[in-house]
């Protein structure tokens, strides 16, 4: 998987969550906060941390922000620093923003200063929102323990016309893909003979790290 770096503005509860498993996942996370308190705790977990007032533009361009891939800003109840940083971070010239939103309204507004996704934390858990951020063909991901998990990838172009007797997910991966959704309809317990088609999407149950090995060499 391609190493990303990643800035998480605001520590709580979900930015902490979200940054840690960024890290787990193998990603390079700069965690920014106001609270000194917060950023010490957080300080041997992350690769680079800081505090700092998000919404002071000189600040966020003396910290680098704009050398990141991907700028989260995960404040938690303050909706104006959450808006203004959310714009100094597009500003400042980082590719992708993804912003906490607190309520509906909230996130129409950050819709509407050009934040390439919203994300509710009482909808999106940290560790689902993580590992969209970094597979791209990953729509949904659900976690059924610390080892098993349901996920929904998107079948890239290089798979269509493959069936899944050529793919072998189980032998090969140690996945087992359970339906597949085509725009015709769903076909539930799909047999060998299926054939997939770009933009098809394959519902996939397995371990965490046999699905991540599964995703790694579909892209390819």
């Amino acid at each position: 998987m391609e190493k990303t770096q990643f800035v998480v503005v605001g520590l709580g509860r979900f930015g902490s969550s979200l940054a840690k498993e960024l890290v787990e996942i193998g990603h390079e996370v700069f965690g920014i906060d106001k609270n000194q308190e917060t950023v010490q705790d957080m300080s041997n977990i992350l690769t680079h941390v800081a505090v700092a007032d998000s919404t002071d533009e000189e600040a966020l361009r003396v910290l680098g922000v704009r050398n990141f891939d991907c700028g989260v800003v995960a404040i938690g109840d303050d909706i104006q620093s959450s808006i203004m940083t959310a714009i100094l971070l597009k500003d400042l010239g980082i590719k992708k923003v993804v912003a906490k939103a607190l309520s509906e309204l909230h996130g129409r507004v950050l819709e509407k200063i050009g934040v390439d996704k919203v994300v509710y934390p009482e909808r999106d858990m940290g560790k689902r929102v993580a590992n969209q951020l970094v597979s791209p063909n990953l729509l949904d991901y659900i976690e059924l323990s610390k080892e098993y998990t349901i996920a929904e990838i998107a079948v890239p172009k290089n798979l269509h016309g493959e069936s899944l007797q050529e793919l072998k997910p189980r032998a090969k991966f140690g996945c087992s893909i359970l339906a597949i959704n085509k725009p015709a309809g769903v076909i539930v317990a799909p047999s060998a003979k299926d054939i997939l088609a770009e933009k098809d999407v394959m519902v996939v149950i397995g371990t965490n790290e046999h699905i991540e090995k599964f995703q790694e060499v579909i892209m390819r």
